[in-house]
């Protein structure tokens, strides 16, 4: 037995404009100590984590220990935050950021996540 579709998903549920910043700046580490700390002696650990909670595969970081000088995980995961909160920036600032400080990325990953409180995976946009 099938069920008839009552209602249409919206377009651009959990996903804003465009015309946003991030909540917190890249080296706002302060605003959370303890996270900062687990990511910058535990960067691996903590990027798993992180982007598990976003709602990808748990092991997607694990591809950036053979890499070599950019980390193209790390890049990709903030420009898919940006483009999901609807952040401003640019993909030169997103590479730059995730080949000098890569903690510092899953940190305001992480932190933007937290402060958005937006659903993050799909079946928790189903559900509502």
């Amino acid at each position: 037995m099938s069920w008839p579709v009552v209602t249409q998903p919206q377009p651009g549920l959990g996903f804003s404009s465009g015309d946003s910043e991030w909540s917190s700046g890249i080296c706002d580490c302060c605003e959370d100590i303890p996270e900062c700390c687990f990511a910058c002696w535990c960067c691996p650990c903590f990027a798993c984590i992180t982007t598990k909670a976003y709602g990808q595969c748990l092991c997607l970081p694990l591809l950036e220990i053979c890499g070599g000088c950019i980390n193209p995980i790390t890049m990709s995961m903030r420009v898919s935050v940006r483009h999901r909160y609807g952040i401003k920036g640019s993909l030169c600032r997103d590479c730059v950021c995730a080949t000098f400080c890569p903690p510092c990325v899953w940190c305001q990953i992480s932190r933007e996540m937290r402060s958005r409180k937006l659903p993050t995976v799909l079946s928790d946009i189903i559900r509502r």
